[in-house]
């Protein structure tokens, strides 16, 4: 392996996840077996590919000990070689040995599993939403801690050491966990992109440098950084004094849109207050027009009766005296006609029965006329004082626009849903 590296990145990638799944993670629980009494140790009975207890085990001719599935599995990559070795003590074998089930070592681990114990799980961090995946793990994934942009893999803890110990004195680079390292990969010569080309504005691998970006500016993508982290700081101090100034704008608008409301409410609580007198005032003169029309009325009705009350009286005393002197014409009595006649044959005077006009047409028209001429004023009075009103009211602006175009960032288009603020 360190004899031959490939040159490939994706070629060492997939040599490094091989060698990587070799090393054993120990696991030093140790435990009284409940039948017989007898210590053991644990790590004995983990499978260092897998790190779990031993799933039907096999011993391969160097005398350790896999799962059958982890070590077919692993020796599966070198059928193309024709050259199997031990993940642990690196012993070949030609040709590829044939795999048994170690019945006893089934047994023991059966009796572990009996007991509850199991061997003890890597220290990983699993993942969450958000994060970077170990790319060597199997199973449930770790958190990745570190990405090498060499092997372009992500390793967790636990296999970030063994990285480290597969590659003693190697100036592999580790960057924090990242889950787009193939971006960093010149994808025309699958090179690490370290330079940047400031002619085309972009990064590059260093063979891009003798092509396609001959003669361009060129810089190492670390000095590229630095300059770039200025101008970054630069842009940040403008943009935090720009927050700072909308920020002071943001809560002066805010005061003043709290104070527009509590004038608001204020205005419409008065409005309301003012308009319930003025309709009590005039409920209060209809009252008025009511009880003077009926006072003006009974007074006129009175008067009438008593003229009435009169004239029935009039007419009775009239037809009683007719009657008397009918009743004196047909008397044959000369004497007592005579005596008589002279007594009642008295015609009526003015004094008895004084007369007096009657109006044509007695009604309270003209009144009518006048409250109707009266609400007319008033509407007229209304709808004139309204429209000063509803005036002041549009007067009422948060923002004062200087210009036309200022106006109209703070209008409604047809087309537009909400109110365009600049």
């Amino acid at each position: 392996f360190f004899h031959s590296l490939p040159r490939s990145f994706r070629e060492r990638k997939q040599l490094f996840f091989r060698e990587t799944k070799i090393k054993s993670v120990s696991v030093s629980v140790s435990s009284e077996m409940a039948e017989g009494g007898v210590l053991l140790d644990q790590d004995q009975f983990s499978c260092s590919i897998c790190l779990d207890l031993l799933k039907d085990p096999v011993t391969i001719p160097c005398g350790h000990s896999y799962c059958f599935g982890c070590i077919k599995d692993y020796w599966v990559q070198n059928d193309q070689t024709g050259v199997y070795s031990c993940p642990q003590c690196r012993e070949t074998f030609t040709p590829r040995p044939v795999l048994r089930k170690n019945t006893m070592l089934a047994e023991v681990v059966e009796k572990l599993k009996k007991t509850g114990l199991q061997a003890a799980p890597p220290a990983h961090c699993y993942t969450g939403p958000g994060d970077v995946v170990c790319d060597v793990c199997t199973g449930e994934k770790g958190k990745a801690v570190k990405s090498c942009l060499v092997c372009l893999a992500s390793y967790c803890e636990t296999h970030l050491k063994l990285h480290d110990e597969l590659n003693p004195g190697k100036r592999h680079k580790l960057t924090d966990a990242s889950g787009n390292l193939q971006e960093k990969i010149c994808s025309r010569h699958d090179k690490l992109l370290e330079i940047y080309c400031q002619t085309d504005q972009q990064c590059i691998c260093y063979l891009c440098t003798m092509d396609e970006h001959r003669g361009h500016d060129t810089v190492s993508a670390a000095a590229e950084w630095t300059e770039k982290q200025k101008q970054l700081g630069v842009t940040r101090g403008e943009f935090q004094q720009r927050i700072q100034e909308r920020e002071k704008e943001l809560q002066d608008l805010r005061q003043v849109v709290q104070s527009l409301k509590r004038s608001a409410q204020a205005a419409v609580e008065d409005s309301e207050r003012i308009f319930t007198e003025l309709i009590r005032s005039i409920e209060r003169r209809c009252s008025e027009m009511k009880q003077l029309i009926r006072d003006q009325e009974k007074a006129e009705v009175s008067r009438a009766e008593g003229l009435l009350e009169r004239l029935e009286q009039e007419i009775a005393e009239l037809r009683r005296r007719d009657a008397e002197l009918e009743q004196l014409s047909h008397t044959e009595d000369h004497i007592h006609f005579l005596q008589s006649c002279q007594s009642l044959c008295v015609p009526p005077g003015p004094e008895d029965f004084p007369s007096f006009k009657v109006s044509p047409h007695v009604d309270f028209e003209g009144v009518r006329k006048s409250v109707s001429d009266l609400k007319e004023q008033l509407e007229d009075i209304c709808n004139g004082e309204f429209s000063k009103i509803s005036q002041t009211v549009k007067d009422v602006h948060i923002l004062e626009p200087r210009t036309r175009e200022d106006f109209l960032q703070y209008t409604c288009t047809c087309n537009s849903t909400a109110v365009i603020l600049a």
